[in-house]
């Protein structure tokens, strides 16, 4: 039994560590802010959540499992969120490539609710203080 399970863990492990390697090359290759960040956390979540599993499943005690089952939840809920924020932000300073964008659902939203640009029309630069307000 300790054999099989050493096995299902190196696949898992080697499975993770594709997931990983495929998130950084997207990160590298793709154009924009937004699909840069679609591979910074989906693939590299999966690969997290498949490589602590595959290390929990080598190693086998139960603080291992409790360490990598708390790092997975983690990671869970705070990359989504951190890829929100950053996506929005991106948005709100016109960092994001809206000539290939199919819909722009947040732009209707934005400028219901009166939301202007918050960078500089001449230096393309966030207001100072001052200007701000």
């Amino acid at each position: 039994m300790d054999a099989v399970l050493d096995l299902v863990g190196a696949l898992f492990l080697l499975l993770g560590t594709l997931f990983c390697l495929a998130a950084v090359v997207g990160v590298v290759r793709f154009p924009d802010v937004l699909t840069r960040l679609h591979a910074a956390t989906k693939p590299q979540v999966f690969g997290l959540v498949l490589i602590l599993t595959g290390v929990a499943l080598t190693l086998r005690t139960w603080h291992v499992g409790v360490l990598a089952a708390f790092t997975i939840g983690l990671q869970i809920l705070t990359a989504p969120v951190s890829g929100h924020m950053l996506a929005r932000t991106a948005y709100r300073t016109d960092q994001w490539d809206d000539q290939h964008a199919v819909m722009d659902e947040l732009g209707e939203d934005l400028e219901a609710a009166g939301f202007t640009n918050i960078l500089d029309e001449e230096t393309g630069t966030p207001p100072s203080r001052e200007q701000a307000g």
